[in-house]
């Protein structure tokens, strides 16, 4: 194939981050300014330095160091004001710090407001960071691609290809669409759809998604589906819907800090209120307003629940990214929290634990023919079937190398086999029934046999037989192993195929529950005689159109998203883009370790929070304290969400 020259005579268009950068830079030279000048005026007094004792100056220097970082959160404060939200963390933050001021703590209130802001900065950070993780993983897609019309090549946009046009790709660039190889062959990078490192080697004939980078060649491919209906599209679809389904605990905090907050602005108002009333009635009780109007600042400071509205949120942002990399897609926050809870794994058999393709094992032959005559007869009846086992026998035979000759007279017995004329010799292939049918005798040991038979007679002699089997996925055995490792003790197979190939699957797979000869209905079924125990947390994992009402009625259902059928990925709940069952295990990690960090985060912010309350309300904690148990104990939250990117063993899973 040549490759022909391409002119772009579009601009490309480019990210424009100018604002953001000098947003942010912005940011950090007004916490640097308010940080000197706090700092400057700690030193100033430490050292009674006398100019700064004077009445005025001391108040003006804090004061100028405050507006920096205090100006944009009482801007923040008054607009939640006008839009009726009148106890957001905003408006604390500025009473307290107001507060400090008035009753002359000017440094306090400005390290109050100026941690507060740098917490801000980094949840902010941390948050868009987390967003930006994500966004580069999946939205990878370019923003133009050489179309092939004939001699000429055009540059367009992706979204202006049609189904069926021809692109090109050279070496480096990203496969836009989805398409089947025109080209020979050609190695791909798919980290950003399936998380695997490795290269991949995709051939003519078959299919090449969005988002893959071809590594050592120019290589053309057909489009297939258009730009919104690509995989990569779909994916992105996903993940942009999984933000705005939240978790039970987020949804909780959410609606807790609402009535929370009020709540903790009238006990701070009562902190005041209560001495003053109590020395009005008591002459002996000596109420000092200072005094009591800094407890109730701090602990107006410390009620502040920014770190739970910030950290639990993060954290399933976190789990859904880690998650991501690692090649499973949730669909949500609520997801994570679900798959956390499983302890029941139902698998589908094909295409899920087995390639759903099946491959030649084996042949065995008599001793008047060879294995080449054999697989010749049986793949020369078998040339114009479109059945699958007829596809694996003709495919090895080529594969083999031996040239088939056309067979004359097919007749297809149904739910028996073929019977034809090759070379004028009458020539049966299909199963046992077939040879009873016709009277031939086979041997005894064919019926033990649990594979997938074909067996070929000739003018009414056994001749040999072929068998066959859905292999195993090379990480299946992994995969229940890792299961139960996580203790998910109950684990199941459920297949339309014969039960004996499923309990032969099972028990090369360790599961001892295998149930075979299941209609659709069927296996839904036995779902819901699963769920009639509420101790079973059931998670379905399939591939098929067949399997989206097992995958709707389980607590959390798990596609295969590279092979799998789109019914079952649009059912599903969580969607493992690399087919490999061992990611099960994954998906029921990653929400476990993103659930525990989250109850980590809550426990520690209730916690503290409480403790610095009492402390605060009974003046033995300062706004230092307050400080720390607000902003400090937010950081430590989001350091601890972070650790979700760096697990191992969670990491580790992108080379499987």
């Amino acid at each position: 194939m040549t490759q022909c020259n391409c002119k772009n005579n579009d601009a490309m268009p480019k990210e424009d981050n100018c604002r953001t950068e000098s947003g942010g830079l912005r940011a950090y030279w007004k916490i640097l300014l308010s940080f000197l000048m706090l700092a400057g005026g700690i030193a100033m007094e430490a050292m009674n330095v006398k100019l700064f004792r004077e009445s005025l100056v001391s108040p003006v220097w804090y004061l100028s160091a405050y507006l920096p970082v205090g100006f944009p959160v009482m801007k923040a404060a008054w607009e939640s004001m006008l839009k009726r939200d009148f106890f957001s963390e905003f408006t604390l933050m500025s009473i307290a710090t107001i507060g400090a001021f008035c009753i002359g703590e000017y440094p306090e209130g400005v390290a109050v407001m100026l941690f507060y802001s740098v917490g801000e900065l980094l949840q902010n950070k941390a948050t868009d960071r987390a967003r930006r993780n994500i966004g580069a993983l999946l939205d990878v897609r370019p923003e133009r691609t050489t179309v092939v019309k004939g001699n000429q090549c055009i540059s367009v946009a992706p979204r202006q290809v049609q189904v069926n046009e021809i692109i090109e790709l050279k070496a480096g660039e990203r496969a836009p669409l989805d398409g089947i190889m025109l080209s020979q062959e050609a190695t791909f990078n798919t980290a950003a759809l399936t998380g695997e490192s490795l290269p991949r080697t995709i051939r003519a004939g078959e299919e090449i998604l969005a988002g893959m980078i071809v590594t050592d060649r120019v290589i053309r491919l057909q489009v297939t589906k258009p730009f919104d209906e690509s995989a990569l599209a779909r994916i992105l679809r996903l993940v942009e819907e999984a933000t705005e389904r939240k978790a039970p605990a987020e949804l909780f905090i959410r609606k807790f800090a609402r009535i929370y907050t009020p709540v903790v602005t009238g006990l701070a108002l009562l902190i005041v209120l209560v001495p003053a009333v109590s020395a009005l009635v008591d002459a002996s009780f000596t109420f000092d307003l200072n005094e009591w109007l800094y407890r109730a600042l701090i602990f107006l400071v410390i009620s502040c629940p920014c770190a739970l509205v910030i950290s639990i949120p993060l954290g399933y942002f976190g789990g859904i990214g880690a998650a991501s990399r690692a090649g499973v897609l949730f669909k949500g926050g609520n997801y994570l929290d679900a798959i956390a809870k499983i302890n029941t794994v139902v698998f589908d058999k094909t295409g899920t634990l087995t390639e759903g393709a099946f491959k030649v094992q084996s042949c065995r032959w008599t001793p008047d023919v060879t294995e080449e005559k054999l697989v010749w007869w049986i793949a020369s009846a078998e040339n114009n079937s479109t059945h699958p086992i007829a596809k694996a026998i003709v495919d090895h035979a080529r594969q083999s190398g031996i040239t088939l000759a056309a067979a004359g007279d097919v007749t297809e017995i149904a739910g028996h086999g073929l019977k034809t004329a090759i070379h004028d010799e009458t020539v049966l292939v299909g199963n046992a029934r077939l040879m009873d049918r016709f009277g031939v005798v086979c041997p005894a040991e064919l019926s033990g046999i649990t594979e997938t038979i074909v067996i070929c007679a000739v003018e009414n002699r056994y001749r040999g037989h072929i068998l066959l089997a859905d292999t195993l996925k090379k990480d299946a055995v992994q995969a229940i192993d890792s299961l139960k490792r996580l203790n998910v003790k109950n684990i199941y197979i459920l297949s339309g195929d014969k039960q004996r190939i499923v309990t032969a699957i099972a028990e090369k797979l360790g599961i001892s529950h295998a149930r075979g000869d299941l209609l659709p209905e069927e296996k839904v079924k036995f779902l819901e005689e699963l769920k009639t125990n509420p101790a079973n947390q059931i998670a379905f994992v399939g591939d098929g159109m067949n399997d989206a009402p097992a995958l709707a009625l389980s607590h959390a259902g798990i596609a295969m998203g590279g092979l799998g059928s789109d019914t079952a990925i649009e059912t599903a709940d969580i969607v493992i883009q690399t087919d490999q069952p061992s990611k099960v295990a994954t998906a029921i990690e990653v929400g476990r370790y993103t659930r525990r960090i989250i109850w980590q985060n809550v426990s520690l912010a209730f916690g503290v929070k409480v403790l610095v309350m009492i402390l605060g309300a009974g003046g033995l904690a300062t706004l230092w304290e307050a400080v720390f148990a607000d902003v400090g104990v937010a950081l430590i939250a989001i350091l601890n969400v972070l650790r979700i990117h760096r697990k191992k063993s969670i990491l580790n899973t992108k080379d499987t």
